[in-house]
């Protein structure tokens, strides 16, 4: 059943983003200007491995967090994938942050309330628009992350119930969210009425994978999964970053990681979910290896 269904291209294994050096002569044997490889390399990504069914079939734009993504440049994008690659959108953090931190980055708006905060309108316009005209059929799950900080849980449940239903219709959104207290049966319920996705994070201080499905009522909220693998349990990023660079290989394997992560899968798949699965290069120090890893596992684990 599983071996099936991954041959048939249900389930959609992707990356958080792709420009990567750790990733030559492993992914990428072209050569590229310093300043064109983030352009340019997605070609070579859909195609890896080459000469056999291609391994990715999405890919996590992470860069639109902290500025969106123009039609230009995303219809670059477009232009080097086939048909039926789908573009995985982390959504600008303007729309997610109520108060900027105290951060140099943020200038002049460090520390104080942010007014496009869950701000309709704004993803619209800016965010939504630029994949409409340059992506159209193949836009997958725009992914909402919030942060540990911020509004109590029920302000903030209240807040995002509003934001879901203000949302344009007939477009797949997924939430991430990094503060456990969240995960309640309120939340699964306005998850559910407005069938958008919980984003199953592997993530520092989040509850394991099957831990968060358990708390959700082993319930899928929408038809389709969004799961990201991003850091080890209990690690913060910057040491995985620290650890892992320059991610040209696995240097420290996540079995339980790996085994939750194909159990969602294959319980998503025989639903009729279909399961998009993005991997962070600090998951475990290399991506690919990663998502071949997980397909691994799917074909041991029971029918």
């Amino acid at each position: 059943m599983v071996s099936r269904m991954i041959d048939r291209q249900v389930v959609r294994f992707g990356t958080s983003s792709w420009a990567y050096e750790g990733w030559f002569q492993q992914v990428y044997r072209r050569s590229y200007s310093a300043n064109r490889f983030s352009r340019d390399s997605l070609g070579e990504y859909a195609m890896y491995p080459l000469g056999r069914s291609p391994l990715f079939r999405t890919v996590g734009i992470d860069h639109s967090f902290y500025r969106p993504a123009s039609t230009a440049q995303l219809a670059h994008y477009g232009s080097q994938v086939p048909t039926d690659f789908h573009f995985c959108s982390k959504v600008w953090e303007e729309l997610t942050i109520p108060t900027y931190a105290d951060l140099p980055r943020y200038g002049i708006k460090a520390g104080k309330p942010n007014p496009r905060f869950l701000d309709s309108d704004t993803f619209r316009n800016l965010v939504l628009r630029p994949f409409t005209e340059a992506l159209p059929g193949r836009i997958g799950p725009f992914i909402f992350e919030f942060q540990r900080s911020g509004l109590e849980p029920t302000a903030f449940l209240a807040a995002l119930d509003r934001f879901l239903d203000a949302l344009p219709s007939g477009f797949p959104y997924a939430v991430e969210i990094r503060n456990p207290a969240i995960l309640t049966p309120r939340y699964r319920a306005i998850l559910q009425a407005h069938r958008v996705a919980h984003t199953y994070n592997h993530w520092t201080g989040m509850p394991p994978l099957l831990t968060q499905h358990h708390i959700l009522g082993r319930t899928f909220t929408a038809p389709f999964l969004v799961m990201r693998l991003l850091t080890p349990l209990g690690l913060p990023h910057a040491t995985a970053v620290e650890r892992y660079a320059p991610y040209h290989r696995i240097v420290l394997p996540q079995p339980q990681m790996r085994r939750e992560a194909a159990t969602l899968v294959q319980d998503a798949s025989t639903q009729g979910v279909v399961p998009y699965v993005l991997v962070n290069n600090r998951a475990e120090g290399n991506a690919p290896l990663t998502i071949q890893a997980i397909i691994e596992q799917l074909a041991v684990l029971p029918k």
